[in-house]
């Protein structure tokens, strides 16, 4: 398509050159001020944060709703996407078009929509007292389940789109084969399905994780100042407490955070192959 080298880099120069300065050097010198301490490059603010009772707090919820989530998403990923592999064709394009109709709403929509069904008056709670299981509305909101709901809810659709993809580049003898063979569902889950589509559930968990972790709408919405997560403590320690080191340890943590799940989940998934 290109004569050399020469000519396809020049092409991709302004593009380059323009994501370089309007995104990843913000970024850098974001992520910088959290490893100066005056002139001097030091790593006392990732001490100083750390050593606070509720940052650690905060760090351990965000990342344990992640993985939450994350395996949350996987379990009912795996079940909905093999339901709609085996659709026919007209079935699983309806299906599918409705699987990814929540992506089209904003999130701040589909978050606010849970107020409703959570609140005090909601949905949920007038069922539960309506068949006698409580005398009064129970607190669903600003509570950690609401943000796990509302974290779910938005981004399943992404693991199970990543899952279809996977299940139809599957052999579609594969699961056949394995049944003649003796193996049952467990067995073929397990020994086939698994290793077969790894990569649509590293894609599926990727998302999942790092959306989960940078959310900042869903959180703030469904757990308020009770509930802090990374993003939300982030989005107070800039526009409360003016305070940039802060945020810019916490966006490094996020970083960190989302680079080492893509990693770790490839590791495991190309452990499992070669085993």
């Amino acid at each position: 398509m290109f004569q050399n080298r020469a000519e396809a880099l020049a092409l991709a120069l302004p593009a380059a050159i323009f994501a370089t300065v309007v995104f990843l050097l913000p970024v850098a010198i974001l992520l910088s001020e959290g490893f100066r301490a005056g002139s001097a490059w030091s790593l006392s603010a990732y001490a100083d944060f750390f050593s606070q009772t509720l940052n650690r707090t905060v760090f351990l919820r965000t990342f344990r709703l992640g993985l939450e989530v994350t395996a949350v998403s996987a379990v009912i990923g795996y079940a909905a996407a093999f339901a709609i592999v085996n659709l026919p064709a007209n079935g699983k394009g309806r299906i599918i078009g409705l699987v990814t109709l929540p992506l089209m709403i904003s999130p701040v929509a589909r978050t606010y929509a849970w107020i409703v069904i959570l609140g005090r008056t909601g949905i949920v709670n007038q069922a539960i007292t309506g068949l006698g299981l409580s005398a009064e509305p129970l607190r669903l909101l600003f509570t950690e389940t609401a943000v796990f709901i509302g974290l779910l809810q938005l981004f399943l659709p992404l693991m199970i789109l990543s899952l279809i993809s996977a299940l139809e580049n599957m052999p579609k003898d594969a699961i056949p084969a394995a049944r003649v063979l003796g193996a049952n569902w467990f067995q073929v889950f397990w020994k086939v399905i698994l290793p077969l589509t790894r990569e649509g559930l590293v894609v599926g968990g990727t998302l999942v994780f790092t959306g989960s972790l940078t959310a900042y709408i869903t959180p703030a919405v469904l757990g308020g100042s009770k509930v802090l997560m990374l993003e939300t403590l982030m989005y107070q320690q800039v526009s409360v407490a003016n305070d940039f080191v802060s945020a810019s340890v916490i966006a490094f943590i996020l970083i960190v955070m989302s680079f080492a799940a893509n990693i770790l989940l490839k590791r495991l998934a190309t452990a499992r192959n070669r085993r």
